[in-house]
This record gives structure tokens, C-alpha cells and sequence, in this order.
């Protein structure tokens, strides 16, 4: 079979302005229950996009940890992602939920999470966990994964009987949505797309897109 056989063909629901709370992070969090009840794996899944000070594009799937006022997630501050972000502080993600025939995109600026939050969330992970924020130097290069074990092990060690602190390079982030794009696939590749756009501080402006 070549790959322009394998079509799928988009059947399960619609989408009109008037299935849409005024609030796109309200509606984000009415389809991330579903997805959550539909047993979608990984419904917290998202390719993040960032772009860095040279404009070159990278890409790559995080776990989103909270939506608030925008969508946040965790990772080092030193790699490529952290360092692109510290360039250029925008960023685009992508929800898809392919049981549901449904995709989220969002768009916009970043900011970083109080380090009392980054604090809190960190001592909320397993042990495990937190060991490999403090010992990973992600997006470097490292001579072999016995050596990252070793470090590992050490670490271990000398925390064995104590509290680990949160590690300098390590913490939270939000994007804060400027858009944010609802997409339902429809037969015949007519999908529903209802976008979300900031208009001020107080509303939004939901704008039908063509497919």
C-alpha cells in the first residue's frame, strides 16, 4: 500500500460557533477531558515549536502540566528548546487526538514559571525523575550512556538521604495563547477549523477558518 492509499476519511462530528465557550482555555480544557475520557493515550502529548535567534525551526513532544492562563510545561533551560526560548520567546504547539478526529493549535509568547512553582512541581515528581533533571545536560552531547549512568549512580548516592533541590537549570514555562485554532475533521477534507484570536486584555474574536 503507498502512503497516498492510506486515507482516512473524518466522520464523527462537527463543529459550529455556537459548540464554542467564549473562553478558548475553557474550550481547551472541555476537549482535553474528552480526550481524557475517550482513553486518547497521552492526551497531554503536544509538539512544541520554537524557533531560534538565527530562525532556524525545531520541534519536538512535551507534556503539557497545566493550563491557567496559558499551557505549561517543564524542562531544562539549557537545552535547544530552553535556549531558543531565551532567544525568541515564542512558540506554536499542536494537541492532535486522532480518536476524537481533533487537533488544537496554539500560539504565543512565552514566559517562565516563579521559581516558587518550578520548586513545587519539581518535589511533586518521582525521585527517579528529579535525580535525571539534576544529572541530564539535555541536548548535549555525552561521551556514552555508561557515563550518564555513572553520574546517575553517583547522585544517587549523595542524595540518598536527602532532600534534592531543585537544580539551577531546570524549571517551568507558559505560553500564553495570542490564538489558539480548534480543529474537527469532516468528510471529504471540509474539516472545521474555528480559530480564537485575542482582540484585548478582556475578550476574543472566534474566526472561521477555511479548511
Amino acid at each position: 500500500m503507498s502512503l497516498a492509499d492510506m486515507r482516512k476519511e473524518y466522520m464523527l462530528n462537527g463543529l459550529s460557533e455556537g459548540d464554542l465557550d467564549p473562553d478558548p482555555l475553557v474550550q481547551f480544557r472541555a476537549w482535553l477531558d474528552a480526550a481524557v475520557a475517550g482513553q486518547v493515550p497521552e492526551p497531554t502529548a503536544m509538539t512544541l515549536a520554537t524557533v531560534d535567534a538565527d530562525g532556524h525551526p525545531s520541534a519536538r513532544m512535551v507534556l503539557l502540566k497545566g493550563v491557567d492562563s496559558g499551557f505549561v510545561f517543564y524542562s531544562n533551560y539549557t537545552s535547544r528548546k530552553g535556549r531558543a526560548l531565551a532567544q525568541t520567546p515564542y512558540a506554536a504547539l499542536v494537541f492532535y487526538w486522532p480518536q476524537l478526529e481533533r487537533q488544537v493549535r496554539v500560539e504565543g509568547q512565552v514566559e517562565t514559571m516563579p521559581p516558587a512553582d518550578s520548586d513545587a512541581y519539581f518535589h511533586s515528581r518521582p525521585r527517579g525523575s528529579q535525580l535525571s533533571a539534576v544529572v541530564s545536560a539535555q541536548s548535549q552531547v555525552i561521551p556514552s550512556r555508561a557515563d550518564l549512568e555513572s553520574r546517575l549512580d553517583a547522585l544517587t548516592a549523595q542524595y540518598a538521604d536527602q532532600e534534592i533541590p531543585l537544580p539551577p537549570h531546570w524549571g517551568g514555562y507558559r505560553v500564553v495563547p495570542s490564538a489558539i485554532e480548534f480543529w474537527q475533521g469532516r468528510a471529504n477534507r471540509l474539516h472545521d477549523r474555528l480559530r480564537y484570536r485575542r482582540q484585548d486584555a478582556a475578550g476574543w474574536l472566534i474566526e472561521r477558518l477555511s479548511p
